[in-house]
């Protein structure tokens, strides 16, 4: 019955405008008109063998396999690369049977034109977020009329429009200022890494040198003569060992001395204590401990004592106390060189040779030496104690060098692999690397870390959840619509960051973050979604990324006024 009132409707509109040009059909956008010219015949768009007659346009009947013969109703809404074959199709096989029009066409003068889907047309509800001027519900069915609000919606869509322009430019200004900074970042970086060059060449030379030294230093301790306390000398070390022996017993008279001085003290402190106590004691005191502690304290002093301190011994104690050197009574060196060995014998050498040509006398016997323990005539000397502090010296400042030759090539090595990352179009995320935005939403609050971690953390307390590590920077395809305070990701392509192999999730996977970026004022995170178990996805807004989302911006919303 419906279909019957359609079809009596539009025949009634097409013959009424018979003889005369006509408008383009109702639903057909200006970009399509071209296809609804001829008075005479209409050719399917998608289907060019199949020809009908003007009247059949728009009679709520679905003749052409593409549909374009039904631009302003819901006849052919069914329509897709899916929908079957059937016996009145006059079609030949390679004839396309998907829709040819994008959707019911809205002029909405004084707003921005648009489609509704064809199965939205005439369905008793007023689509005024697409179509404005309520022209999609034009047969009003049910009694049911749309009016036109596109002036009202339109004034409110260019007051949000010019809001949301104002802030793109402030956030391309913001843009600027981030590449500016990753600019001046980029730069720091280089001007190290060509100092860190300099540097390092520099190490290189003085690690060669102090190299170079410490073998000439272990040279000459491989070819230092050493005075033999072994064989020949036993004299020499019974002396050391008695020298020690009687260092040893001086410093342990010296502590019993100080441990007889301090009880001695104690004593006398508590000789004063006890007779002070008999003196002012109370006799009538009926207290017979007390009485007894009082005669035995009498008893004790009446007893002959020797004298605690005999200034006679301790002056012979101070006597003996002294160390050798001071008292002179043993002259250790005369022992110690009681017996010359055939090293000894060497350095006396010297002794009877002029100044001048001792030490060249020195270092050719040093030489020579030397040269025998290197060909392998004479054995080395072995270690007879603790290395020369110059060797020391040598082993200390050559490790020190190479240390921080190392450190250097590291921090190099890191500044290198820096430069190589990608951080964006224009470097712009490396002024951005290390900084963190979060959101409250539900039970939970969300961080990201540019270029570093997102986490999730419970309002309730908690430690936190590693929602993924950053991994690359990539690109996705959204067709998003954009709300009016504009947080939303709109369509075309966008800038995602990608962020992998979080926290393990129980019973799945571990976790991951795609962060897709829309183009902002400031750095804010729109909406967090779990797409599937432990996989999470952040609409995030940023100025970082506003010139990129203009140049791959789509053509949604992006059409003239009719006004």
């Amino acid at each position: 019955m419906r279909r019957f009132a359609y079809g009596l409707l539009l025949t009634t509109a097409v013959r009424s405008s018979l003889g005369t040009e006509v408008s383009r059909p109702r639903g057909v956008s200006p970009e399509h008109a071209k296809f609804y010219k001829a008075a005479d015949v209409f050719t399917c768009i998608s289907n060019p063998s199949i020809n009908l007659s003007p009247s059949q346009i728009n009679d709520d009947y679905c003749d052409c396999p593409d549909g374009s013969d039904e631009p302003g109703t819901s006849a052919c809404s069914y329509l897709s690369d899916l929908s079957p074959s059937y016996a009145s199709d006059l079609s030949s096989d390679n004839d396309s049977r998907s829709i040819a029009l994008p959707g019911y066409y809205c002029k909405n003068k004084g707003h921005q034109p648009g489609y509704v889907p064809f199965l939205s047309v005439n369905d008793g509800v007023c689509d005024y977020e697409l179509c404005c001027d309520g022209s999609d519900e034009w047969a009003q069915v049910g009694g049911l009329k749309c009016e036109n609000r596109c002036k009202e919606i339109g004034k409110e869509w260019r007051k949000n429009d010019e809001q949301r322009k104002k802030a793109l430019n402030a956030a391309g200004k913001k843009r600027k200022e981030l590449t500016a900074e990753a600019g001046r970042l980029r730069k720091q970086v280089e001007d190290r890494i060509q100092t860190l060059d300099t540097e390092i060449q520099g190490s290189v030379l003085k690690v060669k040198s102090l190299e170079a030294a410490l073998a000439e230093a272990e040279k000459q301790e491989r070819g230092k003569v050493v005075r033999s306390t072994g064989k020949g000398s036993k004299v020499g070390t019974l002396v050391q060992l008695a020298k020690d022996r009687i260092e040893e017993l001086r410093e342990s008279l010296l502590a019993v001395r100080e441990g007889r001085d301090n009880a001695v003290a104690r004593v006398t402190e508590l000789e004063g204590i006890l007779s002070t106590f008999k003196t002012e004691y109370n006799p009538n005191f009926n207290d017979e401990g007390v009485k007894r502690a009082v005669r035995s304290w009498e008893d004790y002093a009446a007893r002959d004592k020797s004298a605690l301190m005999n200034d006679a011994q301790d002056r012979d104690l101070d006597e003996i106390s002294k160390p050798d050197s001071e008292t002179g009574i043993i002259k250790w060196s005369e022992w110690e060189d009681g017996e010359e060995s055939d090293v000894d014998l060497l350095y006396n050498i010297e002794e009877y040779l002029p100044e001048a040509v001792r030490g060249w006398v020195d270092q050719k016997l040093r030489d020579l030496r030397i040269l025998m323990i290197e060909n392998g005539i004479i054995a080395p000397s072995k270690d007879a104690g603790a290395e020369s502090k110059t060797l020391t010296e040598a082993r200390d400042a050559l490790k020190a060098a190479q240390d921080g030759q190392t450190n250097l090539q590291n921090e190099l090595s890191g500044h290198k692999d820096d430069l190589a990352k990608d951080y964006g179009t224009d470097d712009v995320f490396r002024a951005l690397k290390g900084q963190c935005i979060s959101k409250d939403a539900g039970e939970y609050n969300y961080e990201l870390c540019w270029l570093d971690k997102t986490t999730q953390k419970s309002r309730k307390g908690g430690s936190h959840t590693g929602m993924g590590n950053f991994a690359r920077i990539d690109s996705v395809t959204v067709d998003d619509a954009v709300p009016a305070n504009g947080k939303g990701l709109g369509s075309g392509v966008r800038v995602a960051l990608r962020y992998e192999n979080g926290q393990h999730c129980w019973n799945g996977p571990n976790r991951s973050t795609l962060v897709v970026l829309a183009c902002a004022e400031r750095d804010e995170i729109w909406k967090i979604t779990e797409e599937e178990k432990c996989v999470y996805r952040m609409e995030v807004g940023t100025p970082a990324v506003c010139d990129v989302q203009n140049n791959n911006q789509g053509n949604a919303g992006g059409g003239k006024d009719e006004l």
